[in-house]
């Protein structure tokens, strides 16, 4: 019996020792960040890390601001590898220590999957020489070329990676900040200033000579005033992005740059796909509004078929090029190069790119290249710099006839301008460069704009020719950016499957005693507008989606608008229009109509749908409904709305937090992280998290 319970004594002592042994050794920890070559976090970034002497991998992923950790790991060596969409594969080896936190840093290089770059020792700078792009036949000193070559590729040093073309933004220099504080939640002064006392302090001006278009807020109407509401659709993401620079840059955006419309559409939301013969679907929603209970929210959501990469149609590009001085810093040039490669490593062999550059003139740098010479446009792309003046309109006009060259009416044909939008040579002003982008436009051929740097963005000049050029516009603040717009999004970005497109939505006064549109007020139409086909309107890509909403004060309310008197002449609860589907469903809130032109066709057509049903509470809505939302209280607030009311940055960040879902790319839990920075900024100490 005591030798038995000896045994056990000297077992429980060796199982002991074993575990404080496993114990000990499973203590090391790896940690760090993912980031790409500008400096900008990449979130849900998968990673692996394999034990080299047991082959055991650990699988993680990278947080909202790119931070990973392994953790109770044995020392030793192992192997991490980082495995990107659109980024070259990472990988290294890495030695771990008893009791050792280590950090290892991950900067991605743009490339495909395919690639890989595996990191020995330090990266080592590379050193490049100078020459002159032959223009036209003649050299031009305002555009020259680095001779090194495809950044990324002829740069890759013994034992290192090629240098980031940009650095961090936390490296660029900050802008000083004109103007001051303007308006504010149809609040008086005092009261603004009480509610948000550090607004003042963080002056709300546009900075440099940064230019953006002015617009009403859309007031409150009578249905029985005006039961038609018409607009064109607006999938241009360029507001967001710009807010954002702001934020990043440690200050609230000036008013006029907040677009509603666009922050909402920069998200993507589960609405159904399109039924079969149709090109695109429709969702509404009657729910309560979260700022204020007195009113509903007529919620309105639209998509189109995504088209898988394989099935896209051969794509005729002409990327245009801004390489004036203007464009001589780190957040614009550079940052162009690096979206014009990244887009070019998507290319196929039926597809072809030129390349069109401007400063104080304009020149052709690559004719019509296929897609599977990549190499080649990717030199030519890396190899411009920037100096002299500004003649974008030499450039537009030179860029088009490159286009025409390549047309094939079974292609996407489709010039890129990237640009900071300050044209100073030629044609300069709006109303002369929109008639251009009209002519240029009959050609078949739609133009699509990338809005650069800071301080003398010309924001309200490249939304206005994208929208004429039957394109859209997105602002690049970053790497990660233009990895959304060129990887993520390529179906939408490039293929155009319904172009004028427009809405109207007829109000029924025996539900809605008023209504207004939340956001698009540059893209409001006149009825007549509706039907006729000569008039220009919004236009949707492969995937797009479009989502906009209605404050509704319901009939019966006491609440009002007030933007308008009662009416002494017409009964404002029997519906008085004609033709009304509405008459004889008097249950029905609204009827929405739709027209669209297939991209080869002038002549539109007609979708509709009704909207009826019960009002829902906020609470129970569909996680995309109630972020759509959050994020229209967010702009309403960034905008100063007289109409906000009860609105905060404290209920949006609670109301959104709650509605993230899966959200693969991290792009709703990073607004989280805006709505903190606004809120902070406006003097607001959030209660909940």
């Amino acid at each position: 019996m005591k030798r038995k319970l000896a045994g056990i004594s000297v077992f429980i002592a060796l199982f002991a020792t074993v575990l404080v042994s496993q114990n000990c050794q499973a203590s090391a920890t790896l940690t760090g960040t993912i980031t790409d070559q500008t400096g900008a976090a990449i979130a849900s970034a998968p990673l692996s890390l394999r034990a080299v002497a047991t082959g055991v991998n650990f699988n993680t992923a990278s947080g909202p601001a790119g931070q990973y950790t392994f953790a109770v790991l044995n020392a030793g060596a192992y192997e991490l590898t980082v495995s990107v969409t659109g980024f070259k594969t990472f990988k290294t080896q890495v030695e771990l220590r008893d009791a050792t936190t280590t950090r290892r840093d991950v900067v991605l290089e743009v490339g495909s999957m395919s690639e890989t770059v595996t990191i020995t020792s330090d990266a080592t700078l590379l050193k490049t020489e100078s020459g002159t792009v032959v223009v036209n036949g003649q050299p031009s000193s305002s555009m020259q070329i680095n001779q090194a070559g495809r950044q990324g590729q002829a740069g890759q040093a013994k034992g290192g990676s090629a240098m980031p073309m940009a650095p961090p933004p936390a490296m660029l220099p900050r802008l000083a900040i004109s103007g001051g504080v303007a308006g504010g939640y149809g609040l008086n002064q005092d009261a603004f200033d009480r509610r948000f006392p550090n607004i003042r302090g963080n002056a709300r001006g546009i900075p440099g000579s940064e230019e953006y278009g002015h617009f009403v807020e859309n007031e409150f109407v009578t249905p029985s005033a005006e039961p038609l509401s018409t607009f064109a659709v607006d999938v241009d993401t360029a507001s967001y992005s710009n807010v954002r620079r702001f934020l990043n840059e440690g200050r609230l955006p000036p008013a006029e740059s907040v677009r509603i419309e666009e922050l909402i559409n920069y998200f993507s939301y589960d609405y159904p796909l399109p039924e079969k013969g149709k090109p695109v679907s429709m969702t509404t929603n009657i729910v309560r509004s979260p700022w204020n209970s007195q009113r509903l929210l007529l919620h309105v959501g639209m998509r189109t078929l995504p088209i898988a990469a394989e099935d896209l149609p051969p794509s005729k590009l002409t990327f245009l090029v801004d390489v004036s001085g203007s464009m001589n810093s780190p957040d614009k040039l550079p940052l162009v190069k690096q979206a014009l490669q990244m887009l070019t490593r998507q290319l196929r062999s039926q597809d072809s790119v030129s390349l069109v550059v401007y400063a104080g003139n304009s020149g052709v740098v690559l004719p019509p290249t296929s897609g599977s010479q990549q190499d080649r446009i990717l030199e030519a792309v890396g190899r411009l710099e920037a100096g002299g003046s500004t003649n974008g309109a030499g450039g537009i006009r030179l860029a088009y006839q490159m286009a025409r060259q390549s047309f094939s009416r079974a292609a996407n044909n489709r010039v890129i301008l990237a640009t900071d939008g300050d044209f100073n040579v030629g044609v300069q002003s709006d109303e002369e460069l929109v008639r251009l982008i009209e002519e240029e436009r009959k050609s078949g051929v739609f133009l699509s704009v990338l809005g650069f740097g800071t301080g003398n963005l010309k924001d309200s000049k490249m939304e206005k020719l994208a929208d004429h050029g039957n394109g859209t516009y997105a602002y690049i603040d970053s790497f990660a950016e233009a990895r959304k717009v060129f990887v993520q999004e390529m179906g939408a970005t490039l293929v155009t499957v319904a172009k004028d497109v427009k809405l109207q939505i007829e109000f029924n006064p025996a539900r809605v005693k008023e209504y207004r549109l939340v956001g698009y007020e540059n893209r409001l139409l006149r009825p007549e507008d509706f039907n006729n086909d000569a008039k220009d309107a919004g236009d949707l890509g492969a995937g797009h989606q479009v989502t906009a909403f209605y404050e509704i004060i319901p009939t019966g309310s006491a609440d009002g608008g007030g933007s308008v008197d009662a009416l002494r002449y017409q009964d404002r609860q029997r519906p008085q229009t004609r033709g009304n589907p509405s008459n004889t469903n008097p249950n029905e809130w609204a009827w929405v109509k739709l027209r669209h032109k297939l991209p080869q066709s002038d002549v539109s057509q007609l979708l509709q749908w009704p909207v009826a049903g019960g009002v829902q509470d906020f609470r129970s809505a569909s996680r995309d409904v109630r972020f759509a939302a959050a994020v229209a209280e967010y702009g309403m607030l960034l905008r100063h709305s007289k109409f906000a009311t009860n609105a905060s940055f404290d209920d949006v960040m609670n109301t959104a937090s709650q509605a993230i879902g899966s959200d693969l790319n991290g792009y709703r839990t990073d607004f989280l992280d805006l709505v903190r920075k606004a809120g902070s900024l406006s003097g607001i100490t959030f209660s909940r998290r």
